[in-house]
């Protein structure tokens, strides 16, 4: 099975629990939970390989992560939460900005391939980062269309993207630092959750936010 088959096929699951998530609060309490649980481990991972005799160091970068983590998981559960608009369709909206940009960056990436975006991960190139941002305008205009939002929406994904694009490039300099290809194993095709989620959980606080106040 290619990678490609492997990251559609898990991403299934993955939107199969969102949706639930989203209109249940114990079951998105309950997501958010084990979701940052995981997310922790892994960074713990990564932080055991880049600092193994500076435990100080590890210990507040880990710190960081966590607080981070819980603003992370506090800004889904009280946008979806609270009495907003839309907040399930927006949410989702938002998700998959996140999900067309990986795609699309590993679909062109490795059908146009040409010259490297950056040394921290290798594997990226422009044809890649012009896929992300080409792939998730694509699914910016079938919400625009289906859902009635306004055109001005394309200027916002195209930021939500480059978000996205850049925690992808923050996990990747850690993982080179720490001389490490995964995370963990947790998601075929994907390696460790963090793998999966590492422009998620940066693009989706974002997200929300100019939502909220624009």
């Amino acid at each position: 099975m290619s990678n490609l088959n492997k990251r559609i096929l898990t991403s299934f699951p993955l939107l199969i629990i969102t949706i639930f998530a989203i209109y249940n609060n114990i079951i998105l309490l309950l997501s958010l939970f084990i979701i940052t649980s995981i997310l922790i481990y892994e960074f713990l991972y990564i932080l055991k390989s880049i600092f193994k005799k500076n435990k100080q160091k590890l210990f507040l970068f880990l710190t960081l992560f966590i607080l981070y983590l819980c603003f992370f998981a506090s800004q889904i559960y009280f946008f979806l939460l609270g009495e907003f608009e839309n907040k399930q369709i927006i949410f989702l909206f938002i998700l998959s900005i996140c999900i067309f940009t990986d795609i699309g960056g590993y679909i062109f990436g490795k059908i146009l391939k040409g010259k490297k975006l950056t040394s921290i991960s290798p594997n990226k190139t422009y044809a890649g980062m012009m896929g992300s941002f080409l792939c998730s305008l694509i699914i910016c205009m079938i919400f625009i269309i289906y859902f009635n939002f306004p055109i001005s929406l394309l200027i916002y994904t195209f930021f939500i993207s480059l978000v996205s694009q850049s925690g992808d490039l923050f996990i990747s300099y850690l993982k080179r630092k720490a001389n490490i290809k995964d995370t963990g194993n947790f998601l075929p095709g994907h390696g460790g959750l963090l793998d999966r989620l590492d422009g998620i959980i940066f693009s989706i606080p974002i997200g929300i936010k100019i939502f909220i106040f624009f």
